[in-house]
């Protein structure tokens, strides 16, 4: 390999990239816009549901519990029908996701001490914000319940059982705490995967490809100039994604910064790996972005970005141990919010650096006899 010809590969591409200002707003505009959006949409935590209370009690207990819905702020009452018939067509139109239905006599059986029930009727047809929206409403009236009694200055009666509750590492339940790190090695894969992915099938098209090798420069030559100044921009995108992701969405870091650099950067040669990989098997750039997509659904849907690993079939789950970032999503989770350090993360950072030998150990291979044909 010789230096000085490998020198003026890495400048020939930063040129080329230079004279494309397509492709540097997608190098460097393009994770930062997939994060604020995906930071956004899917990190967003359930709250200002439309709420119809239907309040056929019409005490000042009734308001009671109803403010005490709107003031959670996960409630927003939007409709207050006179009778329970309204509520399916609300429903139906869209027009409320939750109704609450408090029944005549709700203050007069609270006074007595009798069981007061509240019906809450929740919009089963997204099951994410009806388990969220029963959540809360159970979390809400138990809170009211406790509150009354302590006013009243009366007991449970019997020794009961006190449940507290304690979140470990997350006290405040925001969702995007959790959602933001892993986010950051899913944006980081999908962009470096995808600029990646049309370095070679770009040159091939063009026929330079070709030219190239019938210089003086190896294919040793050629392979470290390809990949090297797209290590180099993933490494800035790694760290631009990571500060913006940090401070844009306020997600509090309680972990060490060299081990969420070490967690990246072996997730960074296996994303390099596999643009590299699919540069060689694809013949033209639009069947390669095709490619990049068909990795990403399967990496989104089975990594435990966002659907929790734990609650997938048990045919499913031996497949996520063959998505690399089902690891970079543990170990960028636990570092951000659990403060886990490398004795913790020892397995899954193991199994990151094995599939980046493996995976860049076959672009290399695949790149040398594709070269050779």
């Amino acid at each position: 390999m010789n230096p000085r010809r490998v020198r003026l590969l890495i400048w020939k591409e930063f040129t080329q990239l230079r004279r494309d200002p397509l492709l540097l707003r997608l190098l460097f505009l393009m994770p930062i816009l997939q994060l604020v959006m995906f930071g956004y949409v899917i990190g967003a935590d359930v709250k200002n549901l439309k709420t119809a209370v239907v309040d056929l009690d019409r005490s000042a207990t009734s308001r009671a519990i109803a403010q005490s819905f709107e003031s959670s702020g996960y409630f927003r009452v939007v409709a207050r029908p006179a009778d329970e018939r309204a509520v399916r067509e609300l429903l139906d139109h869209g027009d409320a996701a939750v109704a609450i239905v408090i029944p005549e006599g709700t203050a007069l059986r609270l006074e007595r001490g009798e069981r007061t029930p509240i019906g809450i009727v929740v919009d089963g047809a997204d099951s994410r914000i009806s388990s969220t929206a029963s959540g809360y409403s159970a979390e809400i009236l138990s809170e009211f319940n406790r509150r009354r009694i302590a006013a009243q200055g009366l007991t449970l009666d019997g020794p009961g059982i006190d449940a507290r509750v304690r979140v470990a590492y997350n006290p405040s339940l925001r969702q995007i705490n959790t959602m933001i790190p892993s986010l950051i090695a899913f944006v980081l894969l999908i962009s470096t995967m995808s600029i990646m992915s049309q370095s070679v099938v770009r040159e091939r098209e063009r026929g330079t490809l070709e030219q190239m090798f019938v210089t003086p420069i190896s294919r040793a030559d050629y392979l470290v100039g390809k990949v090297t100044p797209y290590m180099i921009t993933s490494s800035i995108q790694m760290t631009t994604v990571a500060i913006v992701g940090r401070f844009w969405f306020r997600v509090p870091f309680n972990g060490q910064a060299v081990v969420v650099l070490t967690g990246l950067l072996l997730f960074m040669f296996t994303a390099v790996g596999l643009g590299l990989l699919i540069s060689l098997v694809s013949r033209t750039r639009t069947q390669a972005q095709q490619t990049v997509m068909f990795i990403m659904i399967p990496s989104m849907v089975l990594s435990g970005f966002i659907f929790p690993i734990e609650s997938m079939p048990p045919a499913i789950v031996p497949l996520t141990y063959l998505i690399p970032l089902r690891y970079a999503v543990v170990v960028m989770r636990s570092s951000f919010v659990k403060g886990s350090g490398f004795e913790d993360l020892f397995w899954p950072l193991l199994a990151m650096a094995a599939f980046s030998v493996l995976i860049f150990g076959i672009a290399v291979t695949r790149f040398s006899k594709r070269l050779a044909d």
